[in-house]
């Protein structure tokens, strides 16, 4: 007897069973979807979570209810994890703005502290996301603060200080040391990168779209707030040396260049890139550097910028690419895009496309069926996964999919959470901005810091969880591979015959897209003449004893 993975309701079908779940996992098809557990962590509570793909929790991190995620959490291939935290309440607090963190910890797979590094006083803070590098180091990101007296000084408009203060941005990358040493062994400032044509009596001076490879400090699109920037992901690509972030206030994502010193980093000369700190590419907005306008703009307010490589290899068509959440591609929904930076590896950069970087177009756009649906403002990731699907989660709504390469929906997840607190299974009250969920990413079942690991079902975030679903899905029954269900034609016009093997007589149920039960059926001789004249045209699901499932196209002239 050979064991087969039953699939009962697949996929579309799976959706419309799971109209009666409003939170946690909606759809899933086992056989099309990527096999790995899902690691968020939503804001407005403190505890890092794994699930499986049922939607069932496997293993949590919990933390004090007196913290909150600052913004993101890894799993290292030691099983360890690696976590931003900060303090729930931020009265008072110097800095602060949205996506503010304050500490980095590492923690085992049980969840003892192994190391931790706070940075959070009154001239800076970290904030958004970190990036655990291949060496055991990791990358963060950090506002630092600058006087109104400074921000002149470096040509800033004074008009645009209406808090007295700006924010820039920088990027360190620190050492683990012990449980709690530490040693910074690269750093990056903004602010060692900028140009203005405000003030000609600063030594900045100069034209931006004569010196793309700089940072216009008058360049703002935020009403002169402190948070100038507001940096919101990191990614390393181990092979070229680069650091890629994102600057959803420039609409842009910036490269730079990682094998530089310390020192050759604040200047402009130096690394393999021969540019020091300055940028090496620039992508999203020609604007911000004065060579374009909102033709040529092709990012709005983006996040997750990263090359493509997780888990992945050569041989994926995406491979070594950039992917991205475009938040704000139109007024009411968001993309997801792959493009290619034009590097040239033999002169080590990124050559621009007449006066601006390219491409001009991505290789890859995604929108949803639903667009709506795949909308938001802020946060958000998208993932590339082994098998050519896609995980993307929404932020804003804490809605995660997953996609095939013919971008059919395979897996489908609501975060369960109220303001932090979780919800009833059926709840139909939460709105945008309940469930923030700054990313959701997979690790393949085989990833090895799984290994040895307990990773059973312990429950669900959910309250009064649908624990039949899942099972419905993936019945853990044994039987023989008999049936063989077959349509022909499949599309069908008026009329469809459906043949199979096994059993002297079957019982059939057929549903439309929307779990209707369109028909149900006794048949008998291994093969059946279905009139389907009048039946709408669409997608149908045929079962046969409940036990094997194939889908029916009725499509007519």
């Amino acid at each position: 007897m050979k064991k087969v993975l039953l699939t009962v309701l697949l996929g579309s079908l799976g959706l419309v069973m799971a109209a009666q779940n409003t939170v946690g996992l909606l759809s899933y098809d086992p056989s099309a979807s990527f096999d790995g557990y899902n690691l968020f962590y939503p804001h407005n509570q403190p505890n890092v979570y794994l699930i499986n793909n049922c939607g069932q929790l496997v293993h949590v991190w919990s933390d004090s209810s007196s913290l909150r995620p600052g913004n993101t959490a890894y799993l290292l291939p030691n099983g360890n994890l690696v976590k931003t935290k900060r303090p729930a309440a931020i009265a008072g607090n110097p800095i602060w703005a949205g996506g503010g963190g304050a500490t980095v910890e590492i923690r085992s797979w049980d969840n003892e502290l192994l190391w931790s590094y706070e940075l959070n006083d009154e001239f800076r803070r970290l904030h958004h996301d970190i990036e655990p590098m291949p060496n055991g180091n990791i990358l963060m990101i950090a506002w630092e603060l600058k006087t109104e007296q400074e921000a002149i000084d470096a040509g800033r408009d004074p008009g645009l200080l209406p808090d007295g203060e700006l924010w820039p941005d920088y990027i360190l990358e620190v050492e683990p040391i012990g449980a709690d040493d530490y040693e910074i062994v690269w750093e990056w400032h903004v602010w060692d990168h900028m140009i203005q044509d405000y003030d000609d009596t600063k030594a900045n001076f100069g034209v931006v779209s004569d010196h793309p490879e700089l940072i216009d400090i008058n360049y703002d699109e935020s009403n002169g707030v402190a948070d100038w920037l507001h940096s919101n992901a990191i990614d390393f690509n181990q092979e070229l040396d680069q650091i890629i972030f994102s600057v959803p206030t420039f609409n842009e994502i910036w490269v730079i260049d990682h094998s530089t010193t310390t020192q050759e980093a604040a200047g402009h000369t130096g690394g393999l890139g021969k540019r020091g700190g300055d940028l090496l590419y620039r992508w999203g907005n020609p604007a911000a550097y004065q060579s374009g306008g909102a033709a040529e703009q092709t990012l709005f307010y983006q996040h997750d910028p990263h090359w493509v490589d997780d888990f992945l290899d050569f041989t994926h068509p995406y491979f070594g690419k950039v992917a991205v959440f475009n938040n704000r591609a139109g007024s009411d929904f968001s993309t997801v895009n792959i493009f290619t930076p034009p590097f040239d590896m033999y002169d080590w950069e990124y050559p621009l496309d007449g006066s601006y970087w390219g491409p001009t177009e991505s290789d890859w756009t995604y929108t949803h069926p639903d667009p709506e649906k795949m909308y938001s403002t802020g946060l958000s990731s998208i993932q590339l996964l082994p098998n050519g699907n896609t995980l993307i989660g929404v932020g804003r709504t804490g809605y995660a999919f997953e996609l095939t390469p013919d971008e059919e929906i395979v897996w489908e997840y609501v975060t369960p959470l109220k303001n932090g607190n979780p919800v009833e299974q059926g709840d139909t009250t939460l709105v945008l901005n309940d469930n923030l969920t700054f990313r959701m990413k997979r690790y393949p079942a085989d990833f090895p810091g799984f290994d040895g690991k307990e990773l059973d079902p312990i429950g669900y975030i959910e309250t009064n969880p649908d624990t039949s679903f899942c099972d419905l899905l993936i019945p853990t029954i044994e039987v023989l591979s008999e049936y063989q269900l077959v349509f022909a034609p499949n599309p069908a016009g008026d009329q469809v015959t459906i043949e199979w093997k096994g059993m002297p007589q079957s019982q059939f149920e057929v549903y439309d897209l929307l779990g209707r039960l369109v028909t149900s059926f006794k048949a008998s001789g291994g093969r059946k003449y279905l009139d389907t004249s009048a039946w709408e045209q669409g997608m149908y699901f045929v079962r046969i004893d409940g036990k094997e499932v194939r889908k029916l196209m009725i499509q007519r002239p």
